[in-house]
């Protein structure tokens, strides 16, 4: 991995920064000298940018709605006004959307899942890049799932969702690679961020279950657990890197093995 003298003066925009994979990726960026800009639609951004910068490290929070073209829009302008310069992207934004079979799914529910995993990414990237342009060393990390190249059960929003980003990635790449920007794709797999709050809402007994469903799962898996968020983290800040230079169009399972093998969960 570079050094912190290496990646510092870089600035990187963290979207759903304020909790989760966003929160240990803002953190691991930070950590090596970059300026993190940490955008969540709710107020922990505020807390994750207070927590980097009692480390001395520096980060501002910023809450917008990137689903909304004209917040992603403000959103980047914004970032670009505090900062100077804008060198990486994080598309980490996202919700679990409605669970069910497709037949039962609202159309509004739909919809919603396609806004904010979908079309934030979109936005946020397409406001992003023209000043990613011509930076020496920028660089797009989508955070998709493995469920973007596996099917799971009664998830079909999801499922869609991330499907497209990983294949987005790759179309990015192929335009975007002789302009001089790298756009690489995370798969995480069973990690533990209980994504929205969903256990949150639920009443407890329905909740240790939902856990205990998913520690079953992932202890099927070659690696037998579930991945911390700063595991995930890490991969994201070497693609961010110079250290992958030459990585492009890349999509990167960090799974534990659950694609390599027949069970899924």
């Amino acid at each position: 991995m570079e050094t912190q003298q290496t990646m510092k003066g870089r600035v990187a925009l963290v979207t759903g920064g304020g909790r989760g994979i966003g929160e240990a990726i803002a953190h691991s960026l930070a950590a090596l000298g970059v300026g993190v800009a940490i955008c969540d639609i709710h107020d922990g951004a505020e807390r994750v940018a207070a927590a980097i910068g009692a480390q001395g490290q520096r980060a501002t929070p910023y809450q917008y709605d990137i689903s909304r073209p004209e917040q992603s829009a403000e959103l980047v302008s914004m970032v670009m006004n505090d900062f100077g310069r804008l060198d990486i992207l994080v598309n980490n934004a996202g919700i679990g959307g409605a669970h069910g079979l497709l037949h039962e799914i609202s159309v509004e529910d739909w919809d919603t899942t396609i806004g904010v995993n979908l079309r934030g990414t979109f936005l946020a990237s397409k406001y992003a890049i023209p000043h990613l342009l011509g930076q020496t060393h920028a660089s797009i990390i989508n955070i998709a799932s493995t469920y973007g190249i596996i099917g799971a059960p009664l998830a079909p929003a999801y499922c869609a969702t991330k499907g497209a980003i990983v294949n987005l990635t790759r179309q990015l790449a192929v335009d975007y690679g002789p302009l001089g920007i790298r756009v690489n794709a995370v798969l995480p797999g069973y990690i533990d961020t209980d994504l929205g709050g969903r256990r949150a809402s639920l009443p407890s007994d329905q909740a240790d279950e939902m856990l205990r469903r998913r520690e079953s799962s992932a202890a099927l898996q070659p690696l037998g657990r579930q991945a911390t968020t700063t595991e995930v983290a890490r991969v994201v800040a070497f693609l961010a890197s110079d250290d992958a230079s030459f990585m492009t169009g890349s999509i990167v399972a960090v799974d534990g093995g659950c694609t390599s093998t027949f069970y899924h969960g």
